[in-house]
């Protein structure tokens, strides 16, 4: 685990960034960077350029991943997650890497499943970047809202490539239920 760093908002990966960030997950007032929850093998090999999801698509991906790392927060088995990954996410993150890299939100007991009925806010429109798919947002939900920067490569279909989430304070008003 690299030592605990004071990372504002504007440290994330910018939109162009290399495909190759890391999870963050919440520490006492700090943002610890762990390594676990990303594939480092670079990016996915692509034929042919890979357009971007319409909204529905966008949608199921982002709430499938919040669905899958809550039922594991909460069941404490991290293999379903794990092995809904890209192979190189697998291959870097065993299912108690990724137990060790989500304890924070556990230690918290942030709810993940509250992030359904949640429209994201995203941060820039989600967009290929080197060959990935990039969703970046946040969830707006009181008083913890979440941070969310995903990676997707193509395998037949998107599969979790990167996963990086962080709570943070929510001092606006939440915004709309589906």
């Amino acid at each position: 685990m690299v030592a605990a760093q004071n990372l504002g908002k504007n440290t994330w990966p910018g939109r162009h960034a290399p495909a190759h960030f890391l999870c963050l997950v919440l520490t006492v007032g700090h943002l610890a960077l762990a390594q676990p929850a990303l594939a480092q093998s670079g990016a996915a090999t692509i034929t042919a350029p890979t357009p971007v999801p319409d909204q529905l698509a966008l949608a199921k991906l982002l709430w499938s991943t919040m669905a899958a790392i809550d039922q594991a927060n909460k069941t404490g088995n991290y293999s379903v997650l794990r092995d809904l990954g890209s192979p190189g996410f697998k291959a870097e993150n065993s299912p108690t890497t990724l137990a060790g890299v989500f304890a924070e939100i556990r230690r918290q007991r942030l709810d993940l499943s509250d992030t359904l009925l949640f429209e994201p806010s995203y941060e820039f429109a989600p967009g290929i970047v080197q060959g990935l798919l990039r969703i970046r947002g946040t969830f707006r939900m009181r008083p913890t809202g979440v941070e969310f920067d995903l990676l997707y490569s193509w395998q037949d279909g998107w599969t979790l490539h990167a996963v990086a989430l962080r709570p943070v304070a929510t001092t606006f008003a939440p915004a709309q239920r589906r």
